[in-house]
C-alpha cells in the first residue's frame, strides 16, 4: 500500500513543454543581445527558439537553477553564475505554468484518501513555492523542497528521505512521481516505488526501466493506487 506521494514539479504537476517552453523563450529574448544572440544561449541549454523545444539532455529538464546558469554564463561574459542564478530564480517565480492535469481537485482527492503529499523539485525552492501559490495548491502539501534546501538535488535521495522524516513515513509505503530519471533514481535510492509519467520531455521507453509503473499524467493516479489496493 501506498501511504504518501512525492511529485516532482515541473512536467509533473505542470505541463513541462508549455510551461517552460514560454519561459526559455521570454528569458533568453530579454537577457541576449540579438536574435542570433539568443539562438547561441538557447544551444547552451539545449533549448532551440525557433520551434520553442527542448533537446532531451538539456539542463532545463532536470538540473538546476545553478547548473543552468553555468551553462548560460559562457556566452554571458561579465556576470557571474551566481548572478545569473538569482535573475534565473527571479524568472523562474513568474513562469506561467500550465496544469499537466486540473491539480486542486485531483490532490484534494488524494488526500481525502489520507495520503500525505509532497514536492520535490531540481528548481529553486521559493520559485516553487510561488508556482504552487499561484494555481492555489500550496496547502495540499506536507512537505515542499527544492534543491537549495538543504536536503541536495536529485538524483540524491536527500528529498525523498526528508519527505519520509516529515511526515513519519517508511520509504516504502511511500512513492516518487516524476516525468525524468533523475527523479526515478531519487525515489529508487531512498526505497521508495517509483511513478513515471509523460507529460516532461522523456519518452515511455526512456524511463520504464526506472519506474514500478508509467502513467500518462498524474491524472491516472488514483486508478493506479486502487488497482494496488485490490
Amino acid at each position: 500500500m501506498i501511504d504518501g506521494l512525492l511529485f516532482d514539479k515541473d512536467g509533473t504537476l505542470f505541463d513541462f513543454r508549455v510551461s517552460w517552453g514560454r519561459w526559455a523563450e521570454g528569458f533568453l529574448s530579454r537577457i541576449a543581445r540579438d536574435a542570433g544572440h539568443a539562438a547561441r544561449l538557447g544551444r547552451a541549454i539545449g533549448f532551440d527558439p525557433a520551434t520553442v523545444s527542448f533537446a532531451p539532455d538539456s539542463p532545463v529538464i532536470a538540473a538546476t537553477a545553478a547548473d543552468i546558469a553555468a551553462a548560460l554564463a559562457p556566452e554571458l561574459p561579465g556576470v557571474t553564475v551566481a548572478e545569473l542564478t538569482e535573475r534565473i530564480d527571479a524568472s523562474a517565480a513568474q513562469a506561467p505554468m500550465a496544469e499537466a492535469v486540473p491539480l486542486r481537485p485531483l490532490l484534494a482527492g488524494l488526500r481525502e484518501r489520507g495520503l500525505r503529499l509532497g514536492v520535490a523539485t531540481n528548481d529553486s525552492e521559493a520559485p516553487a513555492r510561488q508556482h504552487l501559490a499561484n494555481h492555489g495548491i500550496t496547502d495540499c502539501f506536507d512537505f515542499i523542497a527544492g534543491y537549495d534546501s538543504g536536503h541536495g538535488a536529485k538524483p540524491g535521495p536527500g528529498m525523498c528521505l526528508a519527505f519520509a522524516r516529515v511526515t513519519g513515513l517508511s520509504p516504502d509505503r511511500a512513492a516518487m512521481v516524476g516525468d525524468s530519471r533523475h527523479d526515478l533514481e531519487a525515489g529508487r535510492a531512498a526505497g521508495m516505488r517509483t511513478v513515471a509519467v509523460l507529460t516532461g520531455i522523456a519518452r515511455r521507453e526512456d524511463l520504464a526501466p526506472h519506474a514500478d509503473v508509467v502513467l500518462d499524467d498524474i491524472g491516472e493516479i488514483p486508478g493506479w493506487l486502487s488497482g494496488l489496493s485490490r
